[in-house]
């Protein structure tokens, strides 16, 4: 598939399959046909027409706002149209996490096509034969991409925690990491992209970190998420990337970055300009 090919598997979405899903005059979401029509049975709620979903008598009030979609999220979930509820809350938003104008439990954002945003933290080590990367072997039991390649620390963006909260959060959980050292932590951009999925809409946002790690740090996964660890030459990550399918789908786009930035992918690469310019995929707006 190579590196393009894996960039353009998190890029599948047609519009023509979706409706916008409309609240005040802003989409804060893009519904799948089918999901769209599952709404039809909250007529005091949404009105769904041929062009799009809006969000009728919607309160002012974000709060409000919220109980609505978990009620109906509820019974989404009783019916088996959503497999879950998470128990974390994402912004709904139709721009930044900042606009926020109410809140959805992580598992149903797809359902309803939902803008997210998660941090995925590059943590490497420079050696005398050139960068290691320490890469994690998600656990076998994952609700999603069991048993795949991930980064050593990556995770969802709950509405009621800052970038540095949840980062520090993150690192301690899924590597064992101290604050003092997920601070060190630098922010080096942002990958999005839109998927169409067996899930729905993901119209996601990954912030990007590097964190360039002590040659005697050993990471430990305290939450369960991450069967083991190990250290990999960048050489054989980008091999990783480019020739398999080892990686979680959405990791290998900021390793992609990681791997630019750091001149491992150089402008000789073949598909260079266009590597660069679709790792930051058009969202819907």
């Amino acid at each position: 598939m190579g590196f393009l090919g894996k960039i353009r598997a998190c890029n599948t979405w047609n519009p023509l399959d979706f409706l916008p899903f409309i609240l005040n005059g802003e989409r804060i979401g893009n519904l799948h046909r089918g999901a769209a029509a599952q709404l039809q049975r909250w007529p005091q709620h949404f009105a769904v027409t041929t062009h799009a979903v809006h969000w009728i008598n919607a309160p002012i009030n974000a709060a409000e706002r919220t109980a609505i979609l978990a009620k109906v999220v509820e019974q989404l979930v009783a019916d088996e149209l959503i497999s879950h509820c998470h128990g974390e809350w994402y912004s709904v938003t139709a721009s930044t996490r900042a606009q926020s104008r109410c809140l959805i439990d992580r598992a149903a954002a797809p359902f309803f096509g939902m803008r997210a945003f998660g941090q995925h933290l590059n943590g490497f080590v420079r050696t005398p034969f050139g960068i290691e990367m320490w890469i994690g072997q998600r656990s076998a039991t994952r609700r999603h991409y069991p048993g795949c390649l991930d980064h050593l620390v990556a995770g969802g963006l709950p509405a009621e925690l800052s970038l540095a909260e949840n980062l520090r959060k993150e690192c301690a959980e899924e590597a064992g990491m101290p604050a003092e050292l997920a601070n060190q932590a630098v922010a080096v951009g942002a990958v999005s992209y839109c998927q169409d999925s067996a899930r729905g809409l993901k119209p996601d946002v990954m912030y990007c970190y590097d964190l360039e790690l002590p040659e005697d740090f050993v990471p430990s996964c305290t939450d369960g998420e991450v069967e083991s660890f190990r250290r990999i030459p960048v050489m054989d990550v980008l091999e990783l990337v480019r020739d398999s399918d080892a990686f979680k789908l959405n990791c290998n786009l900021v390793i992609i970055d990681f791997l630019i930035r750091h001149g491992v992918i150089t402008p000789e690469e073949p598909d260079y300009l266009q590597l660069v310019r679709e790792l930051r995929g058009k969202l819907p707006e």
